[in-house]
């Protein structure tokens, strides 16, 4: 098979979509590997060193999407990139379809596209390995960018979340204790802060309880439990995930009001649409806005900011079923791996994950019937 690796294109976007050990891992089993020139640079790895495992550079972008039977990305394609799709061709990637431009599907859709998507990618025992370290980093990296907002220079109220003696600490609300709850409060307790987390799964609760060792609060997650502790909080993080579909609206405008001036939210799941419901996509270059008095941070790819942690990690997980693919073809993959079955978000015109078609007003199409019904 050919892969192509083009070079991410999304707003300080730094992170590339494979690394030398899994171009070698397919280039070692027959495969053509395509790399846009400079595509590594941004995480580190020089056009060498991708030439030394046996991947060819290709300087045109065009290129490497018109020549490849399979794309394998980080983030969804931006709309200078939906042109360059090919019919039928294969994307393997994060999507988050239900939170982005609704043209991305309609082009999937129109091109027959198969959208291999990361961040559904589900094991039988429901962990979503592909979007686990990404959440990590995101997690983490929440704490520390809210940390900043909440400087007095950056427009907030001038808290240092660690305090000092004789001072309050700053207090941290996290909604969701899935990994990226669990990320942040290690760095948020780290730090010194007072944080509570919010979650509707009373297991997942004691586990963290246990855990943290009574050093976070844990709280059921309910409306009350929301607004009383978002009300109290410095900095809330925003970590509610529904795999494929769009977030929840846990926290509303009206709550945001409530907030004191220069609180501080975070909201993770931007990219499925957020859990909080002032918040809206932004970029590095423009990472914060204001609303009530509140500051926002809502970056929609916040571990493209440390691409030679984020790159790695995230390629460590989806390089197997990347070759998977290559080396089985996507419909014998798909049929002999449930966990890639669940990746598929669109296939031969048809939306095959039933959270994505909801959410964006298609019809749902199984993807085995969608499989079948083109005599694979």
């Amino acid at each position: 098979m050919i892969v192509g690796v083009p070079k991410e294109i999304k707003t300080r976007e730094y992170r590339v979509g494979m690394v030398p050990a899994g171009v070698r891992a397919l280039t070692s089993a027959g495969h053509t590997v395509l790399v846009e020139q400079n595509a590594g640079v941004g995480s580190g790895i020089p056009d060498s060193e991708y030439v030394r495992v046996g991947a060819q550079i290709i300087k045109s972008a065009d290129e490497v999407w018109k020549r490849a039977e399979m794309i394998v990305k980080v983030k969804e394609p931006v709309a200078p990139e939906y042109e360059r799709i090919q019919p039928g061709q294969i994307i393997y990637t994060y999507f988050h379809l239900a939170g982005v431009d609704p043209e991305l599907t309609k082009t999937l859709v129109k091109k027959k596209a198969a959208a291999v998507a990361y961040e559904t990618l589900q094991l039988d025992d429901g962990s979503l390995p592909l979007l686990k370290p990404m959440s990590e980093v995101a997690g983490k990296m929440a704490i520390q960018v809210g940390a900043t907002c909440l400087e007095k220079a950056h427009g907030g109220k001038g808290i240092l979340l660690g305090g000092v003696p004789g001072v309050r600490r700053g207090r941290v609300a996290i909604i969701g204790g899935g990994v990226v709850g669990l990320c942040a409060a290690k760095v948020a307790v780290g730090m010194g802060a007072e944080v509570t987390i919010l979650d509707v799964n009373l297991e997942r609760l004691t586990y963290l309880d246990d855990v943290f060792l009574g050093r976070v609060a844990t709280l059921a997650s309910d409306t009350e439990s929301i607004a009383r502790t978002v009300r109290e909080s410095d900095l809330v993080i925003g970590g509610v995930l529904i795999p494929g579909g769009k977030a929840p609206k846990l926290v509303s405008e009206a709550l945001i009001k409530e907030m004191e001036p220069g609180s501080v939210v975070v909201d993770v799941a931007v990219d499925q649409g957020g859990c909080i419901e002032t918040c809206k996509p932004t970029t590095h270059d423009n990472p914060t806005y204001n609303v009530h008095d509140v500051v926002h941070y809502c970056v929609a790819n916040m571990p493209g900011a440390v691409p030679q942690t984020s790159t790695f990690a995230l390629t460590n997980t989806t390089r197997p079923y990347a070759k998977k693919i290559a080396d089985l073809g996507l419909a014998e993959a798909v049929k002999s791996d449930k966990a890639l079955a669940r990746a598929m978000n669109t296939y031969d015109g048809k939306v095959t994950y039933e959270a994505v078609a909801k959410d964006l007003g298609y019809d749902y199409v199984p993807v085995m019937d969608a499989f079948g019904a083109k005599g694979r």
